[in-house]
Parts: structure tokens; sequence; C-alpha cells
């Protein structure tokens, strides 16, 4: 497997809208490492500290400061460095701050999307495009049952709803302009979507998120404030979508016209469990610290939302590797690790061999299962 992904990569271009963040800076970090030219267009990083300048990723990709909503420079930035490969992860990734900059998220993760594509459109190097959404793009019913690529889309907040309609766009212009049954003959661009579930790890400091609230309250030795103590996500390791985001698009470089579809990349049902229970493997793994539930009184956000990722399963071979348990203990100790002092270099090489080990367990994995 990581091979076949090093053959499809090496000294390919691949633009990753995002970079900056904590998912973008894991996505180019492995990219680089697969032997992939990256070029890194997004805002300065979010937070203080991150994962982009803890790993000193600048020095290792094309790094460009930009908007994904400046049409102009985006187009530009296009233009210049010719991509092959584009993974679009630029977002106003909140919910909570949907409610308070519903206007921003709306053009941030509707017009970035629309710009995205456009870009694409008149760039004619790019051979495959990942647009990035969200599992909150789905209309959330409350079910018990996982959520397939084909229920319906909607959203109860800006936020999601935003999700929605990226996605929405992204099937508009996948039959409008990038159709599979005209590739290799009106275009040469294959275009899919992909939807994870609450993805965790270390380097995450975003504000309103579970796990960077918490290291900051155990850091700090004061108890951890949670809202929704028996709300249920389907939480799963940074690296597990991130595999099935690489996979999804060397197949789509392989076959322009069988994978240009929405994917899910969700953890199995053992992965879906409460906020409460999985503070309490945090603070298990982090070795002490308390927490406290607040009033209710928040903006709205769903109690309960899963996805049904057999698609990918069956047609990637894509399967979850960590288990929850293995989840929780490989963030914290990554954590602890950049909460000890360890130096940027030093950071840098430990980053890199979470993403060796956890490729050696896929080879492992895909030759005892037999599904790659």
């Amino acid at each position: 497997m990581d091979d076949h992904l090093r053959k499809t990569y090496r000294n390919k271009k691949v633009l990753v809208t995002g970079h900056t963040g904590f998912k973008g800076s894991w996505l180019s970090l492995w990219l680089t490492e697969l032997g992939a030219r990256v070029t890194g267009y997004s805002l300065k990083p979010p937070t203080e500290p991150n994962l982009f300048e803890a790993i000193g990723l600048a020095d290792r990709i094309i790094h460009t400061i930009g908007d994904v909503r400046d049409e102009e420079h985006l187009t530009h930035t296009f233009n210049k460095y010719q991509p092959e490969f584009v993974f679009h992860l630029a977002a106003q990734p909140i919910l909570r701050l949907s409610y308070n900059e519903p206007k921003l998220t709306y053009e941030t993760n509707v017009m970035g999307t629309v710009n995205i594509l456009e870009a694409v459109r008149k760039t004619k190097t790019v051979r495959v495009c990942v647009i990035v959404t969200s599992d909150k793009c789905y209309e959330n019913r409350e079910c018990a049952h996982g959520y397939n690529e084909t229920e319906p889309l909607g959203g109860y907040d800006p936020y999601s709803s935003s999700k929605g309609c990226a996605e929405l766009i992204t099937a508009a212009y996948r039959h409008s302009f990038f159709n599979p049954e005209k590739y290799g003959q009106a275009h040469n661009v294959a275009l899919s979507s992909v939807r994870a579930g609450n993805v965790i790890g270390g380097g995450d400091w975003g504000k309103d998120r579970l796990v960077p609230d918490t290291i900051r309250a155990l850091y700090h030795n004061k108890a951890v404030v949670i809202r929704m103590p028996l709300a249920t996500r389907p939480w799963q390791y940074v690296l597990e979508p991130l595999m099935g985001y690489i996979l999804l698009a060397t197949r789509m470089y392989e076959d322009g016209t069988g994978y240009s579809e929405p994917w899910n990349f969700g953890p199995d049902e053992a992965g879906v469990i409460t906020v409460e229970e999985l503070l309490k493997l945090i603070i298990k793994h982090w070795g002490n610290g308390t927490y406290k539930i607040t009033p209710s009184n928040h903006p709205h956000e769903t109690s309960i939302l899963k996805l049904d990722s057999s698609k990918a399963q069956k047609m990637l071979g894509w399967r979850q590797i960590y288990n929850i348990h293995e989840t929780a203990e490989r963030t914290i100790n990554w954590y602890k690790s950049f909460y000890a002092g360890t130096k940027k270099d030093e950071l840098y090489e430990l980053t890199i061999s979470e993403i060796l080990e956890y490729t050696n367990h896929t080879a492992y994995h895909t030759r005892t299962k037999k599904v790659c």
C-alpha cells in the first residue's frame, strides 16, 4: 500500500488549502513524506500554539498565505504552481462561531468552495480535486443509524448548513463541468467530496473543541468544562480520514470516472461514544484531572451523529486502524511530548514517526484482511 502511494505522489505537484490548520498540517506533512511537492494556501495559523509552527512545516513546503474568499489571489496561486492534485480543507470549522459570524461562515465555506472549483476549472494541470466538508453536512434527524452518502443534506446551524451547501456546489460542478461521462473528452478532472467524523490527534488547539479545551484545562490544572456530556460523536484519529483522502485521490488519479462522488470516512461503532466517555479516557491518559458540567443554555447542537463508511470499506479497501482507546492514548502522548519542551526538529520527527507507524499498521491490516 505505502509503496503504491509513494509511486503515485512522488514529485507530484499538490495544492492543499487550509494547510496551517490542524488536519491540513497533518495532511501536508504526510504528502511531503510520500514525496509530493506541496504548496499550501491558507490564512495564518489560527491558534497559538499550532501544529504548523510546532513542527516547522513552513520550511518543508511552499507556504502561501491567502484567503479562499480572494478569488484573484487564489487563481494566481493555481497559475503559478500548476497543481495536479488539489485537497481543499480551508474552512471556518467551528460550529459555535457560526452563530456569531454566520456571514463569514457562508462566505468562507460556500463561496470559498466556489472559488476553488473555479480555479480548478481554469487550471489545465489539475487531475484530481478532493473537497473536504464534514459529517455535519447531513440533515440530522438524530437517528441511531449511520448516515450514508445518499442521505439528504441539510444543516440546522450556519456551519452545518454551509457544509451542506458546499456538497451541493461540488455536485453541481461535477455534473456541469467535470462529468465523469465526459472525462477525457471535455475535461480531465476527477472531483469528489469527503466527509469525516470528529477528528482528534496531537497538535490541535482549536477553540470550542473537546480535546483542545480539555488539554488547555489539564495543563493549567483547571477543571474541564463540558456542555453536553451525553452527546455522541464519531471520534477518530486524525490519520484515519486522511488516509481515506490520500487513498481516494490515488484511485481518482488512476481512474477518472469510477470514484468521482461523495465519500464517508468515519469510525466503527465502537468509536461512537459520548463526550463524557471520551473526556474520561483523556483524563486517564493524562494522569489526573477533574471536570464539571455547565447548564445546557447553549446554541443548538446535535445529540447524536454517526457515519456509515461501508462504501469506502468496500470500494477503496479503507479501514479504521486504531480503536478509540489507542486514539486517545496517541493523542495525549503527543501533547505530553509538546508540553515537555520537545524541540521543533524532534517534534517533527515524532510526528513523522506517527505517520510511518500508522502506515505500517495499515500495510499489516490490508495484508491480513485482504482488502487491498
